[in-house]
């Protein structure tokens, strides 16, 4: 299945919208209000596609792309360390999850060994390859944890049976889940790989995978870690190349999750779900005002309404009522996104693009 990577460029400045009273299902937006969002470009010193983001806090984010390269700050992004881990010049870091300043997991994705798991516990120093895929079909798309023992990767279904890797142990080792605790895999299901927001967890053991690539775009849902799966169908286009690239979830209820068709770059088609279940039924949302594919979601925790963030080859949009309406923020390339607060976002993408993100009362 197409596995995407690609191009770049971006905007600076504060946009002010008002947000006026609308339905969201179960939550309804306050009175008209006035936010601004400020976008400062940050210098990440390195040229590398950027392509999945985790901040830990206002201060602490990690980031990885393409060459191996990865990057980190301590400081909210006044400077970044960008370096390429030992020997990995040629893989593509296209997830990366991060816990403090010391401790993250990255995740590669590529045929076979190309896609494998690796952890560092100094701050990126030194990196211990905990997993290697061995299987000419295996293609790692996404990954998530509730901590940094516990976690989950998500990988296109192999041998007519869906992927899902366990950990428990910090990544010492890594489970498969066996194909009697998974829904049955459509002909070519799998994920993109596009900003590693394909699986997103929750409290409780729960967690989200969009997919992508079969005869129907599909959300699979577990509530006990992991070990067993349902899945939801849901109303975005299926088909090769087409289907859901990224999830998240409010709450634990409040969910959306965005797609596209990937190489209709200039077609605007319905590719935004909602979810106020906990992701066991969706709902279509309103189409982001960028057309083309989104690649990368974040919903932005504290937000005063349900605030949305998606980016795509196209651009950047948000949503202030839960995925309902959408305002352009940019229209340059980005492919994740990521939030801690509404004054501590990032996107990233093409040509070592990282902007900080900032929603500000006016």
């Amino acid at each position: 299945m197409p596995h995407l990577s690609s191009p770049v460029i971006v905007t600076a400045g504060v946009l002010t919208l008002g947000i006026f009273p609308g339905s969201l299902g179960a939550r309804e937006t306050p009175a008209a209000t006035q936010v601004q969002l400020r976008q400062t470009e940050q210098a990440s010193g390195t040229q590398m596609l950027l392509q999945a983001i985790s901040p830990v806090d206002d201060e602490v984010v990690w980031v990885s792309g393409h060459g191996g390269t990865f990057l980190r700050t301590v400081d909210g992004g006044l400077n970044w360390s960008a370096r390429v881990g030992p020997g990995a010049d040629t893989l593509q870091f296209r997830d990366i999850d991060a816990f403090d300043a010391r401790t993250a997991y990255l995740m590669s994705a590529g045929p076979g060994p190309l896609s494998r798991i690796y952890r560092t516990d100094d701050g990126g120093d030194s990196w211990n390859l905990q997993f290697l895929n061995e299987h000419s079909e295996g293609f790692f798309d996404c990954m998530a944890f509730w901590d940094s023992r516990r976690g989950i990767l998500y990988g296109d279904a192999i041998e007519g049976t869906l992927f899902v890797l366990r950990t428990e142990d910090g990544g010492a080792s890594w489970d498969r889940v066996p194909e009697e605790g998974l829904p049955i895999a459509q002909e070519g299901e799998g994920g993109f790989a596009a900003s590693g927001s394909c699986v997103t967890t929750g409290s409780g053991g729960r967690a989200w995978i969009a997919t992508g690539n079969g005869e129907q775009a599909r959300v699979l849902w577990t509530e006990d870690e992991g070990r067993t799966w349902q899945a939801s169908s849901v109303p975005v286009a299926g088909g090769p190349a087409a289907g859901l690239t990224t999830i998240d979830v409010l709450d634990d209820a409040l969910s959306i999750a965005l797609g596209g068709v990937l190489g209709q770059d200039t077609v605007g088609v319905d590719n935004v779900i909602l979810s106020s279940d906990g992701g066991r039924t969706w709902r279509l949302g309103g189409r982001p005002d960028m057309v083309g594919p989104v690649y990368g979601s974040s919903w932005v925790p504290g937000a005063e309404t349900p605030t949305a963030f998606a980016v795509g080859p196209a651009g950047a949009d948000y949503s202030l009522d839960g995925g309902l309406t959408w305002r352009a923020a940019a229209r340059v390339p980005y492919w994740a996104v990521s939030f801690v607060s509404p004054s501590a976002g990032w996107a990233v993408g093409p040509g070592g693009r990282i902007t900080h993100l900032a929603f500000l009362d006016p």
